[in-house]
This record gives C-alpha cells, structure tokens and sequence, in this order.
C-alpha cells in the first residue's frame, strides 16, 4: 500500500489524521509583550546576512547588536555560519563583554533553530526570543543595524576574499560604534552611551 491508496482509504471513511506537534524548544521564550531593555547586555539581537567576493563566491555575514545602546558586539564574514558557529561566536562575545545577556532575539534562519544553539542557550541560561515567521518587525533593531551595514560597507566596497572582507568590516565597526551618532541613544555614538557619557577618545601616538 503506498501514500495515495492510504490516503483514498482515509478520505473514504472520513478519518482525519492528526497533526504531529512540533516539539517546543527548551531555550526558546513564549511570546509576551517585550519591555525595553534598560542597561547594555540586557537583551542582544542577531542575523546572518548574505554578500558576494569579487569572483562570484556567496559569503554569509554574522551581525550581533546590544538592543539598549545599538552597539554592534560582533561581527563575522564566512563562507557558511552553522549553529554551532553561532554558539561559538556568542561565546566568544560574552567573554569580551563580561557576560551574556538573558536573552538574544534571532529570527528562524536554520543557523538560529538548530540543535547546537539550543543546546548551546540551555546550558548557559540564554532564552532566544525567536521572531514569528514573516515578522521582521520582531527583530527590528538588528534589521535596521544591518540596512545601515549593507548600504553604507557591503554596497560600498568589493570584497576580493574573505581577509579583506573582515578587516573592511571591522574598521566599519569600529566607526559605527565610537564616532557615529545614533538617534535611539540621544545623538550619541554606542560606547559614549554605554559608558554613561564618560568616553574618551584613546590617546593617539605623535609624530615625530
């Protein structure tokens, strides 16, 4: 008996099959109102975006926002980002940054929904407020971040590997971060904002 008989069979006497449930994950949030984070590592937001080299090669971005002062945390060019990646890269931010938020907003980008990161938040106690499907809205911060990435680095430049790509990318996270203004933190740049206004500039070498 193959699929199409068994199906004739059921319609035939009117059976209904049930529909399989897909199981809930164990770090994902129930969906409830949002409160807007009011300290830096509160709540962190990431994607993954798509790009090309110079000779046609489809590489895959990694962004990483603090929602609270609009920080970029990390930023990765690869030629494949798997879940395990992104726990790794997580990881490797909350070391620098002292620790890991609570929870990380992600859409449903299979690298986002694999059993790796899941694993991976459980046992760190990180809850991934996952976006609901066809709701970019819900990830909102990280989305407006990476329209300013894509129109004002990837648009801009051509990358001729993967080297070149990272190094472009972190000299524009580091003008992002330090000097750029931003309207959701009261004109200041991210690092002035998540130091309470106390930045200063590091001190530069002189020229002899």
């Amino acid at each position: 008996m193959n699929h199409k008989k068994l199906r004739r069979l059921y319609v035939e006497e009117g059976l209904q099959r049930k529909p399989r449930r897909r199981r809930r994950r164990k770090a994902g949030t129930t969906r409830e109102l949002r409160t807007v984070p009011t300290r830096p590592n509160e709540r962190w937001a990431m994607d993954v975006m798509h790009d090309v080299l110079h000779g046609g090669t489809p590489i895959r971005i990694f962004t990483l926002v603090d929602v609270c002062t609009r920080e970029c945390v990390a930023r990765t060019a690869a030629r494949s980002v798997s879940g395990q990646d992104v726990a790794d890269l997580l990881h490797a931010a909350g070391v620098v940054r002292g620790g890991l938020p609570a929870i990380v907003q992600c859409d449903n980008g299979t690298e986002f929904t694999s059993t790796a990161l899941d694993h991976w938040a459980y046992w760190n106690k990180v809850r991934l407020d996952v976006s609901r499907p066809g709701k970019p809205v819900d990830n909102g911060v990280c989305e407006a971040f990476n329209g300013s990435l894509r129109r004002e680095c990837l648009s801009v430049h051509w990358f001729v590997d993967l080297a070149e790509a990272q190094r472009l990318l972190t000299a524009w996270q580091e003008d992002y971060n330090t000097y750029r203004p931003h309207s959701s933190v009261g004109l200041e740049s991210p690092v002035r904002y998540a130091s309470g206004g106390l930045y200063l500039p590091r001190a530069t070498k002189s020229r002899k």
